[in-house]
């Protein structure tokens, strides 16, 4: 699977990279059907503190799979997203298994 990660009116960060490349491995792994992971990272001025936004798009055969959150980290952002989409990876693992 190629991960490509964007970071949008920021600064890049390393650390954020192997983490989110670590965590969509492991999703990989378990689903050995998807091709490709587009990830960004935007910083939104919130007054509530939550201004971390992270959106992930993962194209695999079908309709592609969409998930975002905004925390008040980029850490947990990714987490929230990354648990977003294995859930909808489940349903579709289950559509695939029923034909």
């Amino acid at each position: 699977m190629t991960i490509n990660i964007q970071y949008v009116k920021m600064p890049t960060s390393e650390a954020m990279n192997e983490y989110v490349e670590k965590k969509l491995q492991k999703i990989a792994e378990k689903y050995e059907w998807l091709i490709r992971a587009d990830v960004s990272f935007k910083l939104e001025n919130n007054v509530y503190g939550k201004g971390n936004i992270c959106e992930m798009e993962l194209s695999l055969p079908g309709p592609k799979i969409f998930a975002t959150s905004t925390e008040a980290t980029f850490e947990a952002a990714a987490k929230e997203t990354i648990s977003d989409l294995e859930k909808q990876l489940k349903k579709r693992k289950a559509k695939f298994a029923t034909h």
